[in-house]
Order: C-alpha cells, then sequence, then structure tokens
C-alpha cells in the first residue's frame, strides 16, 4: 500500500501517517513547515520529508492513496497533479471511515468533551483488555500515538469534530463516519467563521444523528437545553439512550463516585467531566463492559492532556492549565475548580485565541461566563487579529463583552506573566485556559515559579 500525505505535519495528519506506518503501508509525506512534536515523531518512523515545500514529482500513478491535511491549499501543487491524474484523494476523516469500515464506529461527538470522553473509553478499554482502534484529539498518558489502526481491532472509537473535512470538502468531519454508536455531549455555538448562524450550526448536529446506522444508538446528555430539543425526536430505527450525572460527593478535594454501595475515588474532578463520565459508561456498556468494571477501571484514569491538567501546586495552591476556550467550556471548567476546592480563592486567566472567540461580533457570548472567578483575567493578541484578518478589538470592547467590570486585560504575554508572578499565592489556585499557548508562556514553568514562591 503507497500512501502519500499532504501536509503530513500536522498534529493529527502525523499521528495517521505513523498509524498507517505501523500497519505496514509504505508512506511519503510533504509538507511547507513542520514543527515539534510532528517534526520529531516523523523522524523516529523515518517519515520525515528530507525537504520542506510541495514537489509534483512526489505524486505518480504507483500512489495507492493521497490524503489530503487542511493545512493544504485548494491549489496545492500536488493536490492539482492527483487531480489530474485521477488518483484516490481522501480526507483525514474519509480515510478514518475507509479503514473502519468493517468495524463497530464509536463517534464522540458535540461543541465539549469529545477528547475527555474519548480518552475515559479507550482508557477503560486498555484495562479491560478491550482492543480498539482510535483517533483522538490530544496525547493521552498510556497511548503513545492519537491513531491506531489494525486489522484484528472489533471497535474503532473516533473523537467527531464538527469542523471542516479538508481545503476541497466543506462538510463537517464528523458527518463522514456514519456511527453505529453516537454520543453527543452538548452544543455551544463555536466556528462562526464556518457556521455563521447558531441555527446553522446546530443542523450540523440533527444531521450527524440521521447518519447514524439503521439499528444503532444515540447517547446523549439530557442536561444540555439543545439535544433536549434535537435527541427525542431521533429516526425511530436508532435506539435513545439520555445520560445525567452520577451520585458523587467531594472530600479533602476528590471527588468520590457512590454507585451501588460502593465508593470509587476519581483522579478527575468537576460536574462536567462526571456528565463526560456517564457519557462514557453508556458506551463501554454497549462494549460488553459492565458498571462495576468501568467505575473500577476509571479511578486510575488522570484526564485527557490539557483538560484540567495540573501541572504543579503544594498544599496552598494548585496551577492548572485546560483547553477551554467557548462560553460554556468557561464556566463549567471555572465551577469545576470553585466546586472542588471551595476554601481557595481562584485566579482565573483565559486566552482569546480562537476565530470566534476574536471576532467582535461574538465577545457578548461571553458575558457572566468568568464571574465565578475571584480575579478574572483575559488576554488576547492584536497580532494573531491581524493574522487572522479580522476587525481589530480593544479591551474596552473585551471587558463590555464579558460584563465584568472588574475584568483584567493584557495584550503583552510578559506583562501577564509579571502580573501573575506578582499574585500572593497562599491559598489560591490558578486556572489558565487556551487553545493556544498565550504567546509562549509555558505553563510548566510559570507553575515551577509560583510553588518556589509559595514554598
Amino acid at each position: 500500500m503507497n500512501v502519500h500525505f499532504i501536509a503530513i505535519g500536522g498534529s493529527a495528519m502525523h499521528n495517521l501517517a505513523i498509524a498507517l506506518h505501523r500497519k505496514g503501508a509504505n508512506v511519503k509525506g510533504s509538507d511547507d513547515e513542520i514543527f515539534e512534536p510532528s517534526k520529531s515523531r516523523l523522524a523516529a518512523c523515518g517519515l520525515l520529508p528530507q525537504k520542506e515545500g510541495w514537489d509534483e514529482a512526489n505524486i505518480h500513478e504507483g500512489l495507492d492513496a493521497v490524503i489530503l491535511g487542511m493545512h493544504a491549499k485548494s491549489d496545492n501543487p500536488e493536490l492539482l497533479k492527483a487531480v489530474k491524474l485521477g488518483l484516490r484523494i481522501f480526507s483525514y476523516p474519509e480515510y478514518l471511515y475507509e479503514q473502519s469500515k468493517e468495524k463497530t464506529r464509536v463517534v464522540i461527538g458535540g461543541s465539549h468533551g469529545k477528547t475527555s470522553i474519548t480518552a475515559m473509553i479507550l482508557h477503560v478499554a486498555q484495562e479491560c483488555g478491550v482492543d480498539c482502534d482510535y483517533m483522538v484529539g490530544a496525547q493521552l498518558e498510556g497511548f503513545d500515538v492519537m491513531v491506531k489502526l489494525s486489522e484484528a481491532a472489533k471497535f474503532m472509537i473516533l473523537e467527531g469534530d464538527e469542523y471542516l473535512t479538508s481545503p476541497i470538502d466543506r462538510r463537517p468531519k464528523f458527518h463522514l463516519y456514519h456511527p453505529d454508536i453516537a454520543l453527543l455531549s452538548g452544543i455551544a455555538w463555536d466556528h462562526i467563521n464556518v457556521f455563521p448562524t447558531f441555527e446553522n450550526y446546530v443542523g450540523q448536529f440533527t444531521a450527524f444523528i440521521d447518519l447514524i446506522s439503521p439499528g444503532g444508538a444515540l447517547i446523549w446528555c439530557s442536561e444540555d437545553d439543545e439535544l433536549q430539543k434535537i435527541c427525542p425526536s431521533a429516526r425511530k430505527d436508532i435506539g435513545l439512550l439520555p445520560y445525567s450525572w452520577p451520585d458523587y460527593r467531594i472530600e479533602n478535594g476528590i471527588t468520590i463516585i457512590c454507585y451501588d454501595n460502593q465508593e470509587y475515588p476519581l483522579k478527575i474532578f468537576g460536574k462536567h467531566n462526571l456528565l463526560n463520565l456517564n457519557g462514557a459508561l453508556l458506551v463501554c456498556n454497549s462494549m460488553g463492559i459492565s458498571d462495576r468494571v468501568f467505575w473500577t477501571s476509571i479511578q486510575s484514569f488522570k484526564g485527557a492532556s490539557k483538560r484540567l491538567e495540573r501541572v504543579g501546586g503544594n498544599e496552598s495552591t494548585s496551577v492548572f492549565k485546560d483547553f477551554a476556550h467557548s462560553p460554556s467550556k468557561l464556566m463549567a471548567t471555572i465551577r469545576a475548580v470553585k466546586e472542588q476546592f471551595p476554601g481557595k480563592k481562584l485566579v482565573a486567566c483565559m486566552e482569546l485565541h480562537t476565530y470566534s472567540s476574536l471576532s467582535k461580533d461574538f465577545l457578548d457570548h461571553y458575558k457572566g461566563c468568568m464571574d465565578a472567578a475571584d480575579t478574572a483575567i483575559v488576554y488576547f493578541s492584536p497580532h494573531a487579529i491581524a493574522l487572522k484578518k479580522l476587525p481589530s478589538i480593544t479591551p474596552e470592547e473585551v471587558k463590555e463583552g464579558f460584563g465584568n467590570s472588574a475584568l483584567e486585560i493584557y495584550t503583552d504575554p510578559v506583562l501577564l506573566r509579571e502580573r501573575l508572578l506578582k499574585e500572593k499565592w497562599d491559598q489560591k489556585n490558578l486556572l489558565m485556559m487556551s487553545s493556544g499557548n498565550f504567546d509562549g508562556i509555558s505553563v510548566e514553568d510559570l507553575a515551577k515559579e509560583v510553588v518556589t514562591q509559595n514554598a
């Protein structure tokens, strides 16, 4: 099997390339820029292109498949030659479906919690010895790649992103997977550059439900207002399995699940994560894993990378980083830390980084979402706004959008870092939330300095 990747350096693409290489395919690829960790990981497998850039010579009639990444443009010379030669061109999700046609496909969708729920399922499956192929959107502890493909696995677990498929395919990725078992965690408007109205965005999830295989199942969060509107009216040949929160209590900063007269202490916390757990439980039930085995196995789950990940701390202070960036995610994550540590104050800092969050017309969706924090800080980069070719925004507009007169605004990462290190951290927690990196601030290094201050 000869496969060429156009834009092999992407976080998802390089993992698929490694997975196919391990499966025995002859894999080649190209890209105009490749960063770490993709660069080192591709090099370790002998898959790193010898030079950066696009070359038509990479495309020839001996290729069985060409896989096109989102980073490539529609006028990419390699893509144009592949079209001219009539080669089989796949997007990333199309190829995952191609590799899972004979498997039971489990697709985890929703505006939030997709990575965490997928990670929970994979953790329990691994603990129980249930062989699964998978694609997940973060590096997980105990898994050296984010994509696994094999002949033997019965199940394919797919994180179902609603963003666009490829430069030449404008369908949402999760529309291509045709799940046998689908999970929806909730709907909160995102990707406004692609889905300009909320109704249009919700419509993508309605279409996803319609793509569930006949006789399949839809597992959905009954606590979500939008899902309550669309899930009960799903096709009659689809089984509906709603879920809510499990019984739990918090003791000395540890969340404990109470099930069938047994207690199961967890390493993760937050009401949103407890919803995620009950969704993952129903998926695992459908894979033949019992409730008791699930709760026993999930006790050792530490969470997915950048999902309420504790990166440093001591008895007085904990520093967390989280991928949260949309209003609903910010609110859930802040409330989770406040509920888990009621005796400590919380400094919550978020970065406006995505297309939606940096759009002036979207800012009022953030109203009140950081009010639960004792100190709320927002960072944004005017340079990022310029790169995205968006109208500029001002600190005053951000403060008005969040509806919080005490909100602190920073546009310089150096000044933000200095501000955080001036804080008196005794009996306070720090929560850093972004889908970016605060323009180079290492949260891990920041955590070390915060802990040193309190030593």
